[in-house]
């Protein structure tokens, strides 16, 4: 049977969404044994190697003038921010915990577009937006006894990938993203060395972990390559809602791997966040059918 391109825009989505949750649950099982800079060290590494053999197999320049520019500056400092948070998040956070936050991506992204792009947003979207951020301080906490100041750091990986988000936007039209990625690398790489350097670990990881890290990278590279092809496929409005698929997939990976139960507010401010989201998305269908 052939698909249509919708159909395969969307399993191309809900597979990157499973490509890209096993990233994060394979960088949970070696956080006891692998350091947070190691990880990110092998991870950026990994992501080079592999996004500059794209580039050069599409034919693309591997360096551009523009990739020094103040918004791509702003995009690798967002990206370095995110990687870093994300990575101390899931050594010390849920995973389902971290799924919903990192949901609320698309919302912060419609506000930031209000505050530093002059885009126009509705009442309803604005009640969306309100809505989903009820959802994130439902799964917060703050002020409660029951509060763990370490989600903080899955709220500002959220935050900071959608300042990536935001200035991806505004990036060249004609860079391609396998090259972007590659500039995206080389500016994080001295991160991680000098963490590594400063703690005087070793570059190389416990030999036990090589295969999980080696999966890390792979897991990424087909989540990227195939999320491109989805997007490619149909319009982003049609595959968008399944990127919360990543949600689901990171709930049963904490629950049979980890032995995690998400609480009944984790449930519900998800549930707050995925129901906004969804329909913000909707809405701004309608908008471009009329």
């Amino acid at each position: 049977m052939k698909l249509n391109n919708n159909t395969k825009a969307i399993v191309f989505m809900i597979a990157s969404m499973y490509a890209f949750a096993t990233t994060d649950t394979l960088i949970k099982v070696v956080a006891g044994g692998v350091s947070p800079a190691q990880t990110m060290f092998f991870l950026t590494l990994g992501g080079l190697v592999v996004f500059a053999a794209i580039a050069l197999y599409q034919g693309e320049s591997v360096w551009d003038k523009r990739a020094i520019s103040k918004v791509l500056i702003i995009r690798y400092v967002a990206e370095i921010t995110g990687l870093v948070s994300m990575v101390l998040a899931l050594a010390l956070v849920p995973l389902s915990t971290i799924g919903a936050i990192i949901q609320s991506v698309p919302l912060l992204v419609t506000f930031g577009a209000v505050l530093f792009l002059q885009e126009r947003v509705s009442w309803r979207r604005w009640t969306s937006i309100i809505v989903g951020f009820l959802g994130v301080l439902l799964i917060i906490q703050p002020g409660a006894d029951s509060f763990e100041p370490a989600v903080l750091l899955a709220f500002t990986a959220a935050v900071a990938l959608s300042v990536r988000d935001l200035t991806t936007r505004v990036t060249p039209p004609n860079m391609s993203s396998a090259s972007l990625a590659c500039y995206t690398m080389v500016a994080t790489i001295p991160v991680p060395v000098i963490w590594l350097v400063i703690n005087g670990e070793s570059f190389v990881p416990p030999s036990a972990h090589i295969i999980s890290l080696i999966g890390m990278v792979a897991f990424g590279a087909i989540g990227y390559l195939l999320i491109i092809a989805s997007v490619r496929a149909a319009e982003v409005s049609v595959v968008s809602p399944y990127r919360y698929s990543r949600l689901i997939f990171l709930m049963a990976f904490g629950m049979i791997i980890f032995d995690e139960r998400p609480g009944f507010w984790v449930l519900i401010g998800a549930a707050l966040i995925v129901a906004s989201g969804i329909y913000m998305m909707w809405r701004e269908r309608l908008a471009k059918a009329q």
